[in-house]
């Protein structure tokens, strides 16, 4: 009975099938296909992000870009690898994202002195801080000196990519991005002043 129940069950389907199912609209095949490399995935994720609970969001993102890629998937026995490509390529942008935003901070956590970083003390409040007086400062700064700023500071676009989406030439685009600089640390100075002597 047992031997004969063994017999009679189906394969299982391959990845690639149930890709391909999903792409077809069933949901079963998709969560199927989520809890057959999830746990493999987090564990993946969690070795090179650090973080449990960083790891989780970084694989259900990477399972979201599969599916949102499934179309252009082509089966060869790989998708395992191709899904922690996607994953480990978020980790990448995440990772690129982080020193951004540290070198962004940089630019601006400057006393007269010229450290670049405040007392151990005032760090964490002068970060929470930073945070919210930079996004305001930036969100005042004109347009035309706002998004190639972004762009470059933020995003990590090259000035190739910037003069391709604005249409100016590079050297405007580099004294664009200059002149923001220049501006947000004039319209920060009495902030860290402030923040840096008390």
């Amino acid at each position: 009975m047992l031997q004969n129940a063994l017999t009679d069950r189906e394969p299982a389907a391959s990845d690639g099938a149930l890709l391909e199912a999903a792409r077809s609209g069933d949901r079963a095949a998709f969560a199927e296909l989520i809890d057959r490399h999830k746990d493999a995935l987090v564990s993946y994720l969690t070795r090179i992000a650090g973080r449990t609970d960083e790891a989780e969001d970084l694989a259900q993102e990477a399972f979201l870009r599969l599916y949102e890629r499934s179309q252009g998937y082509r089966e060869e026995g790989k998708l395992k690898s191709y899904l922690f490509s996607i994953a480990t390529n978020l980790v990448r942008s995440q990772e690129r994202q982080r020193r951004r935003r540290e070198a962004l901070r940089s630019i601006f956590l400057q006393s007269a002195n010229g450290h670049r970083t405040p007392p151990p003390q005032q760090r964490g409040l002068l970060g929470r801080e930073l945070q919210l007086q930079l996004a305001a400062a930036i969100a005042e700064l004109p347009l035309r000196y706002r998004t190639p700023f972004v762009l470059f500071e933020v995003e990590g676009w090259s000035y190739r990519q910037i003069c391709d989406l604005t249409g100016c030439r590079e050297g405007t685009v580099k004294s664009r991005i200059h002149r923001a600089r220049r501006w947000l640390r004039e319209r920060l100075e009495p902030y860290w002043k402030r923040g840096l002597t008390t």
